[in-house]
């Protein structure tokens, strides 16, 4: 199995290229199986989720070609659905995976999709999506693991009220109730720019939707979607990660391919703990100045800090002046990096829902475990500024949502690399 591993305390200096946002990529490749022509998607990020979704597709009969002389290029032809059965073996991997059961279920009247399972974050329960959809008119039986939807005449439209926001809720009833009869309204919607960026490439298929981008999304549903050529936002959680990276180790990063209006919640946080933040024509540039201050953060729901930034966070508050106190209202289970950090040096102390961070001079280097996605590259970011060396173990975590870091950082002067299974 891959390792990682990292001999800190070299500022960065350099730039980097931020690619398409994973999070975004995966329901618009779902968002292929509600057309027959094809769905060409540009900017997309060449990662494991991506693979994984692109085999699911493949079961399901779509076919996919790469461009030429574009692997970030895409294109999706689901002409002929041929199953409409996604297996355990393949969402067990991904739980996005379970993105494909409202566009089967609009386009073919029928889906029968594994329950994705647990998460090391959480239980993440599909609650909101099933109950959705029932309300769409789909009858929905849970049997041997499995989700069995059936809508023989078609979904209906209705009035969704989502008791929470959900963010994988939002963009399934979205991309089912396009092809509903009549009016859908989803109050209390997400409102992530990559629901944004799939709504606007529904639109470009020939979805009617309105209120693009606020909490109540109304969609009048129509007979068939069309093809349509689309280019995914770029990944603004890649975008945060460099950001912290960058207010760590020191020096000086500019991001290309992304814009600051994707981070500014995390853009207002590093202001307020000493790092300057730029916006330039294609991205930002970060700068750290003299030292770090503890700041106090809360995940919210978008526009607030995001959940996926928070171990981010935490691992560069952990040699700041002062004290942090950072709370996670998103998910449970999210604070299993902690322990890693506290391996490094680090001094937290986790109560609840919340951990206080108290920053100490120095991390040193030591052997840690990747438990999940975020959680991994949050001991990346802690392996920059450590004294000595730091060896991160399961690093396929890191796969899953970042292409190349550590070609990136090492191009930026991080004395990164990998240790391939058995060096």
């Amino acid at each position: 199995m891959d390792r990682i591993r990292i001999r800190g305390g070299v500022p960065l200096e350099g730039v980097i290229a931020i690619g398409g946002a994973k999070n975004a990529a995966l329901p618009l490749m779902a968002a292929s199986l509600l057309t027959e022509e094809t769905l060409s998607l540009e900017n997309v990020p060449d990662l494991a989720d991506i693979a994984t979704m692109s085999n699911l597709l493949v079961q399901h009969g779509v076919a996919l070609e790469m461009g030429e002389a574009n692997a970030h290029h895409l294109e999706l032809s689901a002409t002929h659905i041929t199953s409409t059965t996604a297996p355990y073996d393949l969402v067990r991997k991904m739980r996005a995976s379970v993105l494909v059961l409202g566009p089967l279920l609009a386009r073919c009247g029928r889906a029968r999709v594994s329950l994705p399972g647990g998460c090391a974050i959480g239980t993440r329960p599909i609650d909101l999506h099933i109950n959705g959809l029932r309300q769409l008119g789909a009858r929905i039986e849970l049997h041997a693991g499995y989700v069995d939807a059936r809508a023989p005449k078609g979904l209906r439209g209705a009035e969704i009220v989502f008791p929470s926001v959900s963010v994988g809720a939002t963009e399934h009833l979205l991309m089912a109730a396009s092809l509903a009869e009549g009016e859908t309204v989803l109050i209390n919607a997400a409102r992530e720019p990559e629901i944004t960026d799939l709504a606007q490439c529904l639109v470009a298929m020939g979805a009617r939707i309105d209120g693009i981008g606020s909490d109540r999304l109304r969609i009048v549903g129509v007979g068939r979607l069309h093809g349509a050529r689309h280019r995914i936002i770029p990944d603004r959680i890649e975008t945060g990660t460099y950001m912290m990276a960058a207010a760590a180790a020191g020096g000086e990063l500019r991001l290309a391919r992304t814009g600051l209006d994707f981070v500014t919640a995390v853009a207002r946080v590093l202001d307020n703990a000493g790092v300057e933040v730029t916006a330039t024509e294609d991205g930002v540039i970060v700068r750290r100045g003299d030292g770090l201050d503890g700041v106090d953060v809360m995940t919210e729901p978008y526009p607030g800090y995001p959940t996926d930034l928070q171990a981010q966070f935490m691992a560069l508050m952990a040699t700041a002046r002062g004290a942090s106190m950072i709370t996670e209202t998103i998910f449970e289970n999210r604070f299993m990096h902690v322990p890693e950090l506290a391996r490094m040096g680090a001094n937290i102390n986790v109560h609840g829902a919340s951990a206080m961070v108290r920053g100490v001079p120095r991390l040193t280097g030591a052997p840690v475990m990747a438990t999940d996605l975020r959680a991994s590259v949050s001991l990346v970011v802690a392996g920059l500024v450590a004294e000595g060396e730091t060896v991160i173990n399961r690093v396929y975590h890191l796969d899953r949502g970042y292409e190349r870091l550590e070609d990136k950082l090492s191009a930026c002067g991080a004395r990164i690399e990998r240790l391939r299974d058995g060096a």
